[in-house]
């Protein structure tokens, strides 16, 4: 589907997804082709970190280039033995601090705003030019899938990943028209239930499922409740799993051609 941007100055939105947020790098590539830059980069976790490399300057073949070099998921996973996560925010952070520097979020070359979830009351964060937070730590909070990725504090609040209040950015725009890119989307789950041999299997793609379902519905109701001329992109992720990180190229190729 091929959809037109009308107004010169817009809003991109990138929604979370794992490694589903991989077929950003195609709408990236299209926006390029066609010579568009965003006004605003609204970002949920993996939209998050790489709406930040945009916003920083980073082509899209940098992105990628950066993408693809951390793809093998031992490069930047450092198992945790304690705590509330499977995983330790060491090696990730570090390859944050590596891209990203100093910066603090009022130093990007486009507006970024990093969306994220406060854990002890489950109100929405969102992270723009007026924190004075860095660019960092920011994304730390965004991907922090409870559980999996060890939660981030800043400022003694304990954040945790977007997709729990807002995956889809779409309600912190602030231009008249909006871009949103949802890897989570229709296209992402099975119109068909699991039918596997082994049933562990099954009820692993129940699960990955269901999570998809939740938060496809709470995205329709975020569209539908929101006042923005919003084009809407859903690339075709059903074939891929979150932790797909070392399909880069093939989930890539999801988000290519569809503007």
């Amino acid at each position: 589907m091929t959809q037109t941007l009308t107004q010169q100055n817009f809003s991109l939105v990138l929604s979370g997804g794992g490694a589903l947020g991989l077929a950003h790098l195609g709408v990236l590539n299209d926006l390029e082709k066609l010579n568009r830059v965003p006004s605003e980069i609204i970002g949920t976790s993996m939209g998050g970190i790489i709406g930040a490399c945009l916003a920083v300057g980073m082509s899209e073949k940098e992105i990628t280039q950066e993408v693809s070099r951390f793809s093998g998921l031992f490069n930047w996973l450092k198992f945790s033995f304690s705590g509330n996560a499977v995983i330790d925010n060491e090696k990730i952070a570090s390859i944050f601090n590596e891209i990203f520097q100093d910066k603090k979020m009022a130093e990007t070359k486009v507006p970024l705003k990093l969306i994220a979830t406060n854990l002890l009351n489950g109100h929405k964060k969102v992270f723009s030019a007026e924190d004075d937070v860095s660019i960092k730590d920011a994304l730390l909070c965004t991907m922090a899938i409870p559980g999996i990725f060890q939660e981030h504090t800043v400022n003694s609040v304990v954040y945790g990943d977007g997709f729990l209040c807002e995956n889809l950015g779409v309600n912190e725009a602030s231009c008249k028209q909006v871009l949103a890119v949802d890897v989570l989307g229709e296209n992402s789950f099975e119109q068909e239930m699991p039918d596997n041999f082994f049933k562990t299997k099954n009820v692993l793609e129940m699960f990955e499922k269901s999570m998809r379902l939740l938060i496809h519905n709470q995205t329709r109701n975020h569209l539908q409740n929101c006042d923005k001329d919003v084009i809407v992109i859903e690339p075709f992720t059903k074939d891929y799993k979150t932790y797909h990180f070392h399909k880069v190229e093939a989930i890539r190729a999801c988000g290519l051609n569809l503007l």
